[in-house]
């Protein structure tokens, strides 16, 4: 017998690892390698005339590029095209389509740029004035100053309580911190900035001397944001996209991180009947807009951070097949935020209160991981560390 089996291998040291096993000549690897490695890319809205050089470019090269069959018989004017062939084939390719007519050469452009951003490992994250490097999943602890969040409303109110439940994140393990002071749960109504200050204020002043780790504050308010990044925050967490121009301006301004999440409609609307075309797809097109928008506005991409916003104007079904495609995302080329623990989703598939969702979300976090999430937010830390450091542990085995 041969023991035959399939092999899967998804990275670049997977593959040597692979090589080095046979005994593979070193010169002969680096060869090899790119012809070991398989992707699939969907370009959207290419032109016809496009569409024919990449399927005639796609197959002299041994690969296929999937089209609309309105291409073939003229009938569509635009198609979306899968191309599909190693990663060798693919970049040989995109070297000859920028040689060609028409829009081939900024075809070829993102073709090249989505296979090195989807091959990213590390990254170097600026955020006001600090730099992190994350080159492991990173735990970021909730700390939520509301009366009404869904999942622990009222526990950190008080300053001095929630100072304290900080403080006891860090020591769980968190590596770094989201200070929030409004509700964003299904239903929930807008604050005025005036009120969301006064509820994170105390906590701010109370530990930012203190907490080594990097601080988040949750919020999509210009004059909160410059308040308290004038304190001393780092990271500006804002669940409508960076809607604001004038928000985009003062995160700039700061040279703070910025996470870009994702949101159908508002908290007040979000879960009325949320539908998408591709969800994944919708959302990635999204996220690629609002990071062009922030890079025009002055905010650099190191300090950029997506979020494709689990729970946020999402089905159960919506937030499953996101974290099961979360990959996908990767194609920005940016850390990649994922925010499960104990939502809504969890407790529909398991029956579960909220307060019994631990288990489940530590699933959803080993998945996120997996899938390719840089950072992962969680209520309880303590657990996520440890289940974060097993799934990396499983990983890098294989690296």
């Amino acid at each position: 017998m041969f023991n035959a089996r399939v092999v899967e291998l998804l990275t670049e040291e997977q593959v040597r690892k692979e090589f080095k096993g046979i005994g593979v000549y070193s010169k002969g690897a680096s060869i090899m390698t790119p012809k070991a490695l398989h992707a699939l890319i969907r370009l959207e809205g290419v032109g016809v005339k496009e569409a024919h050089i990449l399927k005639q470019e796609m197959l002299s090269l041994g690969g296929e590029a999937v089209v609309a069959k309105g291409v073939v018989d003229l009938t569509h004017e635009e198609t979306d095209v899968l191309l599909m062939g190693t990663v060798k084939q693919l970049k040989r390719a995109a070297r000859k389509l920028s040689m060609q007519p028409f829009e081939c050469p900024r075809i070829a452009e993102e073709i090249e740029e989505t296979l090195e951003n989807y091959s990213k490992r590390s990254f170097m994250l600026k955020a006001g004035g600090r730099r992190l490097r994350i080159d492991r999943p990173l735990i970021m602890g909730v700390v939520n100053v509301t009366p009404d969040s869904f999942s622990d409303g009222g526990k950190f109110l008080d300053a001095e309580t929630a100072i304290a439940h900080a403080k006891k994140l860090v020591k769980e393990g968190a590596d770094m911190l989201d200070i929030g002071g409004e509700s964003s749960r299904p239903g929930s109504n807008a604050l005025p900035a005036k009120e969301e200050l006064e509820r994170i204020l105390p906590v701010l002043e109370g530990m930012i001397d203190d907490v080594k780790v990097p601080i988040s504050v949750d919020t999509c308010k210009p004059q909160v944001a410059r308040k308290v990044l004038g304190m001393g925050v780092h990271i500006i967490n804002d669940i409508t996209g960076l809607t604001s121009a004038k928000l985009a301006g003062v995160v700039a301004e700061h040279e703070a991180g910025i996470v870009i999440m994702h949101m159908q409609g508002t908290p007040k609307t979000m879960q009325k009947k949320p539908r998408y075309d591709d969800v994944v797809a919708d959302i990635l097109r999204f996220l690629r807009e609002r990071v062009e928008r922030a890079e025009k506005k002055g905010i650099r991409r190191e300090c950029i951070i997506i979020d494709p916003g689990i729970g946020f104007g999402k089905t159960a079904e919506h937030n499953l097949e996101i974290i099961s495609r979360l990959k996908e995302f990767k194609s920005l080329g940016l850390p990649i935020l994922v925010g499960a623990s104990r939502k809504s989703f969890i407790g529909k598939v398991l029956d579960k209160d909220v307060d019994d969702r631990l288990s489940g979300g530590l699933a959803m976090l080993s998945m996120s991981i997996q899938n390719g999430a840089s950072i992962v937010r969680a209520h309880d830390v303590r657990e996520s560390v440890d289940a974060a450091k097993m799934t990396w542990a499983v990983l890098e085995s294989t690296a």
